[in-house]
């Protein structure tokens, strides 16, 4: 503030204490809106409510909105892959991450509170997934969500990760062997052909 300024306060007893309410600095805050302001304390005084507390009350109310905001699946997701996630893969990966999430987690699960979300959530997620016959992206969706639950879990946002009860629970990949070279002929030039490789 500058020095001479004029601040709009109103001096008030409750409970036997004195208080003080500001409002603001001229021109900052009008004439009208200081009085706007004044009356509306005086308004709760008059109920016996000190205006200080409730202020205090509607302050901590947006900051539980935001807290719960900021607690959604997706709001950590991406809290996660910024800061966790992009600065340690390759940025197609994480691209690639952040799709599947976008495609295929967030419409289910993003606007829940990550605290609240359980395994049968996550399970009924993965099977739809699996039932396109996409064995292998559903293993690799299932890693990023247990990703992002231990992160909701390091920052404070969740207490366990579900995704520890679904073993068992979901179809396990097919693993295909592919011959091996067994001839010395087939083998030498394998070998020449690795030996020589300049990409």
């Amino acid at each position: 503030m500058e020095k001479g300024g004029k601040r709009w306060r109103l001096k008030y007893r409750f409970d036997g204490k004195e208080k003080l309410r500001s409002y603001g600095s001229y021109p900052t805050v009008t004439l009208a809106d200081a009085r706007r302001r004044r009356d509306a304390d005086r308004r709760l005084l008059a109920e016996g409510v000190d205006p200080a507390d409730r202020e205090r009350a509607a302050v901590a109310e947006r900051r539980a909105v935001e807290a719960s905001r900021s607690s959604t699946f997706r709001a950590v997701a991406e809290e996660w892959l910024k800061d966790v996630h992009a600065p340690n893969v390759v940025p197609a990966h994480a691209e690639r991450s952040e799709s599947r999430l976008k495609r295929l987690v967030f419409p289910f699960v993003g606007e829940q509170s990550i605290a609240e979300i359980e395994a049968p959530q996550i399970l009924e997620v993965l099977r739809r997934i699996e039932a396109a016959e996409r064995v292998e992206t559903c293993r690799r969706v299932r890693t990023l969500v247990s990703q992002i639950f231990r992160f909701a879990i390091v920052t404070g946002r969740a207490q366990r990760d579900p995704c520890g009860d679904l073993r068992g629970a979901l179809k396990v990949p097919k693993v295909r062997h592919r011959p091996a070279v067994t001839d010395p002929v087939e083998l030498a030039g394998l070998l020449r052909a690795i030996e020589g490789y300049q990409g």
